[in-house]
């Protein structure tokens, strides 16, 4: 934008505001996939942060049974290991979406993000009925500091995915309707970082949270 000034008649000063067309517009640079990364990357960190801080409760109160079940006495490390695979097969699949898209292949793209969420909502589906059957033993958040601090930490993990399966099916409604613009792989990038992401929590869960709970 530029500013240039011009005499009236009457000795008066006139401005006129000349507007850069390009201005405001990503200059083909990638300058706005960059601010919009970086967004997404911070916002990653804060999750990080909340997640960390449910990790620290968790090792405070994971010991305190109040006299109640322990993790070997609830988990069936079997039933959480099918749920763990479901989990990683949704991010495997989801890579072959992101090849896809980087062939420009909607369909294809579209084909591989329904099947990860197939594997995401069975994921979400044993989780409900493990939590179904702790409540069905008495096992409530209620009943020990332990419980409290399992059900907050998994279950933020499950609203997690949850969210990141209703993004999902939103984005694949506008790849049906525009295509493999510029702001759907973007929205496509986030999301892959985002469904890799929970990958990763979900691995420290499983480790910390049911296998050395029950081992350990």
């Amino acid at each position: 934008m530029s500013v240039t000034t011009a005499h009236a008649p009457a000795g008066q000063r006139e401005f006129f505001v000349h507007e850069d067309p390009h201005h405001g517009h990503d200059d083909g640079h990638g300058h706005t996939n960059n601010t919009t990364g970086i967004g997404f990357w911070i916002y990653l960190m804060s999750d990080c942060l909340i997640f960390a801080i449910l990790f620290a409760v968790y090792a405070v109160l994971g010991r305190n049974y109040a006299a109640g079940p322990s993790p070997a006495d609830l988990f069936d490390l079997k039933l959480i290991l099918l749920n763990t695979f479901m989990l990683l097969f949704s991010s495997i699949t989801f890579g072959f979406a992101m090849l896809q898209s980087y062939k420009g292949n909607v369909a294809g793209t579209i084909k591989w993000l329904l099947i990860t969420a197939v594997f995401g909502l069975a994921f979400l589906a044993i989780e409900i009925y493990e939590f179904q059957h702790l409540v069905h033993l008495g096992a409530t958040p209620q009943r020990s500091a332990f419980l409290s601090a399992f059900f907050t930490l998994v279950g933020t993990h499950g609203l997690h995915v949850t969210f990141g399966l209703i993004w999902l099916i939103v984005l694949v409604f506008q790849l049906r309707k525009h295509r493999l613009n510029e702001a759907n792989q973007r929205r496509l990038m986030c999301l892959s970082m985002f469904w890799h992401f929970l990958d990763v929590i979900w691995i420290i869960v499983f480790s910390y949270v049911y296998l050395i709970g029950v081992v350990g």
